[in-house]
C-alpha cells in the first residue's frame, strides 16, 4: 500500500509542478491514472486522452500480459519516461503511449 500511495503522490506532485493547477486537481488526476492502470492490468479498458494536437482520442488498451501477443514485446532497451503511460492498443495491435497529464 505504501508504494501505491507514494506512486500516486509522486505523480500528483509532478502534475502540480508541470501545470500549476490546484494540488487537489492534480491528486484527482493521479488517482484516475492509478485506477486506469490497475484496470488495464486485469483486462481491456476503454479510456480517453487528449492528443498533443488537442483532439480527444478514444482508446482500448491493456497491460495484461496474456492479452498481449507473444510476438509483441515492449522494448526494454528504451529509456524510461515518467511523463507518459505505455499501453497495448488492442485495436491497432501495437504498443502506444499518452502523456499522463492528458488522461480525460
Amino acid at each position: 500500500m505504501k508504494t501505491i500511495l507514494s506512486t500516486i503522490m509522486r505523480n500528483a506532485w509532478k502534475f502540480f509542478r508541470t501545470t500549476g493547477e490546484a494540488f487537489a486537481e492534480c491528486l484527482k488526476k493521479a488517482w484516475k491514472l492509478y485506477h486506469l492502470t490497475e484496470k488495464m492490468k486485469k483486462g481491456i479498458v476503454k479510456f480517453y486522452f487528449q492528443k498533443v494536437d488537442g483532439s480527444i482520442r478514444e482508446a482500448w488498451g491493456t497491460l495484461k500480459a496474456d492479452l498481449i501477443p507473444a510476438s509483441e514485446s515492449s522494448d526494454s532497451n528504451r529509456k524510461q519516461n515518467d511523463t507518459v503511460q505505455v499501453y497495448y492498443d488492442t485495436e491497432v495491435q501495437a504498443f502506444r503511449s499518452f502523456k499522463k497529464l492528458n488522461l480525460v
